[in-house]
């Protein structure tokens, strides 16, 4: 079975078959985010509602031609010209799978590297102003999506995404390259904290995996 990298992201491909995308399994034992996200919330959330986006991408996939041997960083660099429901599964697909990536069990995400947050600092004054930012941006967007830092290429910056959509997506105001992100939906966070939201919110921070965000920062600013 092949594989691709989006970003340091690894996809499982069948080539050949009606099934070529597959849900990456967690790279942690799934009790491992408690007590902040319950082995309840992350069963239902990654076998569940990530299958549930892997099942439907495959289904459109194995229905038209054009899709075959598309990676899915092809089908989202060119969003704008996708059907709704590749769309919708595709990007939704991608943001599970990175998410679970970028969490880690309390204690041991680490912290930011010297030059992530050189940078942040940088852009946002301090690493503490981004993660006020950070927050900000996520308390005030109400509906369903994700909230973002991303390296647009030249800063750092955090940008909001509606349901399954994200800055690799060609049709974004800001398009950038994800190295954290949180999401939004109500399966994230209901089961464990019903309309406590901010509570949630203030809790991820413990769990967010920074050696992963580093990784990624410096992937982006190795030598080419």
């Amino acid at each position: 079975m092949p594989l691709i990298f989006l970003g340091l992201i690894t996809v499982s491909l069948a080539a050949g078959s009606e099934a070529p995308y597959a849900v990456p399994k967690l790279p942690y034992p799934v009790d491992a985010l408690e007590p902040v996200i319950s082995r309840e919330a992350v069963a239902t959330h990654h076998d569940k509602i990530q299958k549930a986006y892997c099942d439907g991408l495959n289904r459109v996939a194995a229905n038209d031609p054009k899709m075959e041997g598309i990676s899915l960083s092809a089908l989202l660099a060119q969003a704008s010209k996708l059907d709704d429901p590749v769309r919708s599964n595709a990007g939704g697909f991608y943001n599970h799978s990175f998410f679970w990536t970028v969490l880690a069990p309390v204690g041991s995400g680490g912290e930011p590297s010297p030059a992530l947050a050189a940078r942040m600092t940088t852009d946002f004054g301090s690493f503490e102003q981004m993660k006020s930012r950070f927050d900000d941006m996520s308390e005030k967007n109400k509906d369903p999506g994700w909230v973002w830092l991303v390296w647009t290429g030249t800063k750092l910056t955090i940008t909001s995404t509606r349901k399954e959509d994200n800055p690799l997506m060609d049709d974004m105001e800001i398009q950038g390259t994800p190295l954290l992100a949180n999401d939004l939906w109500e399966h994230a966070y209901f089961q464990d904290y019903q309309d406590k939201r901010s509570k949630y919110l203030k809790a991820w921070w413990t769990i967010v995996n920074w050696k992963e965000v580093n990784s990624r920062f410096a992937e982006i600013h190795a030598p080419k």
